[in-house]
Order: structure tokens, then C-alpha cells, then sequence
């Protein structure tokens, strides 16, 4: 079963620094039949004008992933850590007991658009980490490239839950399939361009859940780049 989230139902704040699109319910947004899916709890679509960006904030007890599309993100963290986001880089933050960080538009000319993703740990009060990665374009290029597992592997970033994520980039022509195995449950969300999924297409923005499949095919007529999680 696919169950497409469109990309006009969900949520909108635009505080003039920030436009943002809301998957799930966040903030001052909120819709009780979207309070995520598994242990995905927010999907975030964010543009930040030049300079603008959250100034320092707490968070505990999530695995914070940030996917950069376009422009540069910098970070900065309470662990001391400091760094920009840049596209094709995943960023993990483990906020566990408790970090507090800041995220800002590394530009003063262009504006960045990113991902923020929220992932429900595996359990509570963690010493909060961090852990960023580059997955170069050629990668994902007609493939799914894993980019976060609970154990690390293939290169990918640690996600302290059982999932699987990844990434691909497809293009005109370009089909990828991924097997769900038994109890296992996707979520589909396209970054950007528009992809059919095992058949159903999903534009830009758009976002499905799946349950009850056992393989998932994903093709392109005109480019996409899309993020799967397989999750328990």
C-alpha cells in the first residue's frame, strides 16, 4: 500500500527569512493524522534568505539528519563543533541528553535550501554526537546510495535507530529498486524533479508511505533526486 503525502497539504511558515514546508506536524503547525511515520517524526523543507538562519536552540533525545540541496549551511554546536553543509553532504546530530546548536545561511548572496529530518532514537539520554559525510553525486547517480544505518556501514553516517536511509539521483530513463523484507515499512520523499514510484507519481515535495510491498521500483523522465528510508 502507498499512501502519497502531496506537497501542497502539508504545513507552511514563511517568516520572511525562512519558507518552510512541514511533512509532519512541527511547531505551530500541527495535524494529528501527520505526526510521522515509524520513528520519522519530521521531515522539514526549508529555504533560508543570505545571512538569515535559527539562532541557538536546545534539543534532546533526536537524531537530527540535515541534507543540503542547494547553498551552504553552517553549523555550530555546543560539542564545539563547526562546520558547513554543503550538497551531497549528510550531517547526523545526535542531540541525546541534551545539545544546543545554531544553523545559519553560510552565504551572504545566495540562499540555501536543506532538508532537516527527525529520527526517534533508540533510546533516551545518549551522549549527544555528531558525524558528518560527503556521498559525491556519481554515487547516487542511478543508484541507491546508502547514506545512514543504525551500524555504519558502507561508509554511511550512524543513525541510532533501525533504518536504513537512502539516496539516489535518477535521470531521464535512470529506475532503481529496493526490497522491503517482512515487517518492513518505507518512506519515499522526493527532494526534488518528480519520479514515479512503483508506478504512482510524486512530484517535488511530495512524500509516501509504504507498507505492505515487498519491492519498490523507482524511475524518472526528467530527473529527480529522492531520499528512501526503510524503516522497522
Amino acid at each position: 500500500m502507498i499512501t502519497v503525502r502531496h506537497r501542497d497539504e502539508r504545513g507552511k511558515v514563511n517568516m520572511g527569512w525562512l519558507d518552510s514546508r512541514h511533512t509532519f506536524s512541527f511547531g505551530h503547525y500541527y495535524d494529528p493524522a501527520h505526526m510521522g511515520f515509524r520513528a520519522l517524526r519530521v521531515i522539514n523543507d526549508d529555504r533560508v534568505i543570505p545571512g538569515a538562519g535559527f539562532p541557538t536552540h536546545g534539543h534532546a533525545d533526536m537524531e537530527i539528519v540535515s541534507y543540503v540541496l542547494d547553498g551552504a549551511l553552517e553549523h555550530k554546536d555546543t560539542l564545539g563543533t563547526s562546520s558547513v553543509i554543503r550538497p551531497g553532504d549528510v550531517q547526523r546530530m545526535s542531540a541525546g541528553s541534551g545539545i544546543r546548536h545554531s544553523e545559519y545561511n553560510a552565504s551572504k548572496s545566495e540562499s540555501v535550501h536543506f532538508l532537516q529530518i527527525w529520527i526517534l532514537p533508540d533510546e533516551e539520554g545518549m551522549v549527544p554526537g555528531y558525524e558528518q559525510k560527503a556521498f559525491p553525486a556519481e554515487e547516487k547517480q542511478g543508484r541507491l546510495r546508502l547514506v545512514g544505518s543504525k551500524d555504519g556501514r558502507d561508509g554511511s553516517v550512524t543513525i541510532h535507530q533501525d533504518l536504513d536511509l537512502y539516496a539516489t539521483l535518477l535521470g531521464d530513463g535512470d529506475a532503481v529498486t529496493h526490497d522491503l523484507r517482512p515487517g518492513r515499512h518505507a518512506w519515499v520523499q522526493v527532494a526534488r524533479g518528480q519520479a514515479r514510484l512503483n508506478g504512482v507519481t510524486l512530484k517535488e515535495g511530495d512524500g509516501a508511505a509504504v507498507s505492505d510491498e515487498t519491492t519498490l521500483t523507482l524511475d524518472s523522465d526528467s530527473g529527480a533526486e529522492v531520499l528512501l528510508f526503510d524503516l522497522a
